[in-house]
């Protein structure tokens, strides 16, 4: 949305969503309409690397196939609106709503939820009629562009490369703001935007020279020594924190893969285990990128410190490419013309 308001400032946008209002106001410089509503379930989660599966299976049950009275009130609203285009990331209510409104869709995926649900149709059966309705609704979809790295690679009309939200600040300015020096190494901690607690904050020093900023992890900004600790919502821009840090450690989601690729600085990469697109994500940052595998154990504790003179070591590699989030903007407005 962003990257579409650059090229072009006269596009509206409206949003279907249970995210909250306030990551768009934080994210965007354009204006958008907002409308709060549940588009999908995808995975119920206790904690940034766990599943509650037996949650997840309910809310499945009760969500699908989605509600027509829903899809049909929603096609109305975007009629009214004499929308142009639907742009769904993996969310299948949008493409059906689309489908009943007569207005083209747009599906954007690395990942589509049928083939996260077939992983675990062997252990957990009642996912198995979710994966056949999911695949015939995105197969739907009027357009289909996939985002590098691709889980299921197929024929898109778009392969685009990772895409991020971009800095906005320079980094000097937002270590000021952060109060960290210039030679100060910083190492951003971060669970992908899942608040999270850890038992290491009141045990370990990082090490003379190195600051651990972290995300999420307070409810007000604190400085413990050499730890920096931020709220979830703090007024620092995520990509503006990774672009300033030295490294990131943290959960390998594809928000925060993204964003520390375009950054180039070393991760300390934790793998979601028992999740399909984890390993895909560990091999794209193991043949593009500067990292080492951190267990999820070692990030709770706060062990991986000890690999932290390794991550610092390796080598800065900033990016000359085009960011994902342009390529696909340059597609939609080519479709809406």
């Amino acid at each position: 949305m962003e990257a579409i308001h650059a090229l072009q400032p006269g596009v509206e946008f409206e949003l279907f969503t249970n995210v909250p209002e306030w990551f768009f106001e934080d994210s965007l410089s354009c204006k958008f309409l907002y409308r709060s509503l549940l588009t999908d379930v995808g995975l119920v989660q206790k904690g940034p690397f766990e599943t509650d599966f037996p949650h997840t299976l309910r809310l499945l049950d009760d969500f699908y196939p989605v509600n027509p009275e829903t899809t049909d009130r929603i096609a109305g609203v975007l009629s009214e609106a004499r929308s142009r285009l639907v742009v769904c990331d993996i969310a299948p209510m949008g493409i059906v709503a689309a489908g009943r409104a007569g207005i083209p869709c747009v599906l954007v995926e690395n990942f589509t939820w049928d083939w996260i649900y077939e992983d675990y149709a062997g252990e957990h059966e009642e996912f198995s009629k979710h994966v056949d309705y999911l695949k015939t609704v995105f197969s739907s979809a009027d357009y289909h562009i996939q985002t590098s790295p691709v889980c299921r690679p197929g024929r898109p009309d778009l392969c685009a490369s990772p895409v991020s939200r971009k800095p906005r600040l320079p980094a000097s300015e937002v270590r000021k703001e952060i109060g960290v020096g210039e030679d100060i190494k910083v190492v951003l901690v971060t669970t992908g935007g899942i608040p999270s607690r850890f038992p290491f904050i009141e045990k370990i020093s990082s090490g003379q020279g190195v600051v651990l900023l972290i995300p999420g992890a307070g409810e007000r900004k604190q400085v413990r020594s050499n730890i920096i600790l931020l709220p979830h919502r703090s007024g620092f821009f995520h990509p503006d924190l990774v672009n300033a840090s030295d490294a990131v450690v943290g959960k390998a989601g594809y928000s925060t893969l993204a964003e520390v690729y375009w950054a180039g600085v070393p991760f300390g990469y934790v793998i979601r285990t028992g999740f399909r697109e984890s390993g895909v994500l560990a091999s794209f940052i193991e043949n593009n990128m500067q990292g080492i595998p951190i267990s999820a154990e070692d990030l709770h504790e706060g062990t991986f410190i000890s690999r932290v003179p390794e991550l610092l070591s390796m080598k800065l590699g900033r990016r000359d490419g085009v960011n994902g989030a342009d390529q696909i903007a340059e597609a939609i407005l080519g479709l809406i013309r």
